[in-house]
């Protein structure tokens, strides 16, 4: 690979699973992917949300860096607007303060859930709103330099966890390019405006003291296996799960039901959210994502495995941190 790779954990919790469950496997991939090589793992904030396990997202992140020695671990992302700055400076500065040098913060501005349970989280409307003045005060927290007199994040002060803007629109990249911060894009699940937020992002971007020079993080989706048709069985499979999850809202189809789903407007609009997918043998899917790279014009890659079932994701992160020399075979 011509840039590092990371991996984004959904935090996945399979049918006839627990959340435990879930938190075991999270701990299992961090001690593969860190024995693998690869740079970090980002675990998202999402509510409500009966098949992921990562709402309390700093709490996993801690659970996880206490079963890991050196990979880096952070939030891919926390949705800034669900908090107040202090809070989360608080959070992130406790895990940098017990695990030093490993603990990235991603932010991002959506609620992460939906209307009902944006009430649920106590969360105004117009929070968002206020969102690149969040970053900035939460930003101050971490450096010691609050903005707000008398009031300092402990801990937290002093500890300068790193920030990542994430988002998947033109304003993430704006906001990023302003502040002078590394820039995430969700092209795994929203892929349609990769392109033209980067080239803004770099375009636009005035350079700070932390970050001198633009740094974009582009997501991918990963089906690899030890054959090529292995690997397109698996990636047809996830697709279909994918449309069911997405359109069916929890009914139960046959397969020629699918089928008509895969080939609704809606299917094929859930189906677009697929479209920066490797799939295929370990170099096929490491040649794709150099490609993929060059296109994105991206300094790092995330991904995340596309494919059904745990023993498949772990396949695809080992295939293709062997292909990409990450570790030997």
């Amino acid at each position: 690979m011509t840039v590092p790779l990371s991996i984004l954990d959904l935090a996945h919790i399979g049918e006839g699973e627990t959340a435990r469950d879930s938190f075991d496997a999270s701990v299992k991939m961090a001690q593969l992917a860190e024995r693998w090589g690869y740079r970090r793992i980002w675990y998202a904030e999402h509510h409500n949300m009966p098949s992921i396990a990562s709402s309390a997202t700093s709490v996993l992140i801690a659970h996880v860096a206490a079963h890991t020695s050196s990979i880096r671990l952070g939030a891919g992302g926390i949705m800034l607007p669900n908090h107040s700055p202090l809070t989360i400076a608080e959070q992130f500065g406790t895990l940098a303060t017990l695990h030093p040098g490993r603990i990235d913060l991603g932010l991002g501005r959506a609620p992460g859930s939906d209307q009902k349970t944006m009430r649920a989280l106590r969360r105004d409307p117009s929070s968002a709103d206020t969102f690149p003045q969040d970053v900035l005060e939460l930003q101050a927290y971490l450096r010691g330099n609050s903005r707000i007199p008398g009031v300092d994040a402990i801990p937290g002060k002093g500890t300068d966890v790193p920030l990542y803007i994430l988002g998947s629109s033109l304003f993430g990249a704006k906001l990023a390019a302003m502040l002078g911060l590394p820039y995430s894009f969700a092209s795994h699940f929203a892929p349609q405006a990769l392109e033209e937020a980067v080239a803004l992002y770099r375009r636009e971007y005035q350079p700070s003291e932390q970050h001198p020079e633009p740094y974009v993080i582009a997501g991918a989706g990963v089906i690899a296996a030890d054959t090529s048709e292995e690997a397109h069985a698996l990636f047809e499979a996830a697709k279909r799960q994918r449309v069911v999850q997405m359109v069916g809202r929890g009914r139960t189809f046959t397969d020629d039901e699918i089928d008509m789903l895969l080939d609704s407007p809606a299917g094929a609009q859930v189906l677009t959210m697929l479209r920066y997918t490797a799939v295929g043998t370990s170099d096929e899917v490491r040649d794709y994502l150099d490609r993929f790279a060059e296109r994105a014009q991206a300094d790092e890659l995330i991904v995340v495995s596309s494919a059904p079932g745990r023993d498949a994701w772990l396949r695809s992160l080992e295939l293709l941190a062997t292909a990409s020399g990450l570790v030997s075979a």
